[in-house]
């Protein structure tokens, strides 16, 4: 019998999904590599984009058909591989983390004024409220809609101010002068990486809105949330590029702050706090729920103290940032990071979708495999061409 799918559940799986990628780190990345770029950095928009897609729909699909969390798939794909991926998310997530409590900081700096680290305890404080609250599920859901919709109208209203030169970018898009490895692995893993394509996809297998008769729906959902994570992208891009086409230079402590600030004044800057807050505390809340997500089926203990775990990830991110602060430099690198990660966690969904033992009779889309091959291999390939700049820059 059909499963009555649930849409709100849908709706905030997306939004999870698309608020754990828009995080510090992606309005940061943005903001650097369309000044890198220029225009050009539109090719590289659409082309992760495509990339994106064909990785969520593949990893969504697999979760959803198996009914299983991802750590537990790849154990049945190879025993030991799940505690491998797990340990590679769950540090991911962590690293992202610091700079989401970070971002959610600097937000309520710019905002109020007061320190840094002081906005930082304060947003933690908020997060760990939405896990502390007996309908968590639901309040998460609720708050990473509202900060989705906050984020990309606010957006949107600095790239009118800043009058991109929107011809050139999209003679560009398909037509690029420069071109970069890094750039494309980063913004594919600052929106696919690590943990953020799994955060839609574990609400949904914890909300029990999986198998195959709901694959339709899951499929809008990744779509959905690719796409929202895009419009922001494309907003942030096309507002930066209205400020560098000026000559303008952004400040490299702080990009991001640059666009906002440079397009419309001391009223910018504030738009900026709002923003980078909200990118902050969603991604906070995304990427503390999904980390975690990757261990507790591990241990009954994990799974009975999910909520306590959760809590403790999110202080022990904010300790560490407390201590140590936020270089721009480790938003970029962990963008790179969970970008080398998403080959081996898509090449794993893609062994599964193939094994009957872990989908029953589903049958993989071919089109689907040879896409997301491709995907793994195209990552791969830029993984080594960003590590060889690297060595030899």
């Amino acid at each position: 019998m059909k499963k009555k799918y649930n849409w709100s559940v849908l709706i905030g799986a997306a939004f999870l999904m698309a608020s754990s990628a828009i995080g510090p780190g992606f309005l940061t990345q943005t903001a650097v590599f369309t000044e890198q770029l220029g225009a050009s950095f539109a090719f590289v928009i659409l082309l992760s984009i495509l990339l994106d897609a064909i990785a969520q729909l593949n990893i969504w699909r697999i979760i959803a058909v198996a009914d299983k969390p991802a750590q537990d798939i790849a154990n049945k794909v190879f025993p030991g591989l799940g505690y491998f991926l797990s340990f590679l998310v769950f540090l991911g997530g962590l690293a992202f983390n610091i700079g989401n409590i970070a971002g959610a900081g600097l937000g309520l700096n710019v905002l109020f004024g007061i320190s840094v680290a002081q906005g930082a305890v304060i947003s933690a404080i908020i997060a760990i409220g939405i896990f502390v609250y007996k309908e968590a599920g639901k309040a998460m859901d609720a708050f990473a809609k509202t900060m989705g919709i906050l984020k990309i109208f606010l957006a949107l209203f600095i790239a009118w101010i800043s009058n991109p030169p929107l011809a050139e970018a999209a003679i560009r898009a398909v037509n690029p002068t420069q071109f970069s490895f890094t750039a494309v692995l980063t913004i594919v893993g600052g929106t696919v990486g690590g943990y953020i394509t799994f955060s839609g996809a574990h609400r949904l297998l914890d909300a029990r809105q999986t198998g195959m008769e709901n694959l339709p729906a899951v499929n809008k959902g990744a779509l959905s949330a690719i796409g929202l994570a895009s419009i922001m992208r494309l907003l942030l891009f096309i507002a930066a590029l209205g400020v560098v086409s000026t000559g303008a230079h952004l400040d490299p402590a702080n990009p991001a702050a640059s666009v906002f600030k440079l397009a419309s004044g001391q009223f910018g800057y504030k738009v900026f706090g709002v923003v980078i807050w909200a990118a902050g505390i969603s991604s906070v809340v995304g990427s503390a729920y999904t980390s975690v997500s990757f261990i507790k089926s591990f241990h009954p203990l994990i799974l009975k103290y999910n909520r306590e775990i959760i809590i403790a990830f999110i202080l022990i991110s904010c300790l560490i940032f407390v201590l140590i602060g936020k270089p721009i430099k480790v938003l970029l690198a962990v963008g790179a990071i969970n970008g080398l990660i998403l080959p081996i966690a898509l090449g794993v969904m893609l062994v599964a979708a193939y094994r009957t033992k872990i989908i029953s009779s589903y049958k993989q889309p071919l089109w689907l495999t040879i896409a997301g091959s491709a995907v793994v291999i195209t990552m791969i390939w830029m993984g080594y061409g960003t590590i060889m700049q690297m060595l030899n820059p």
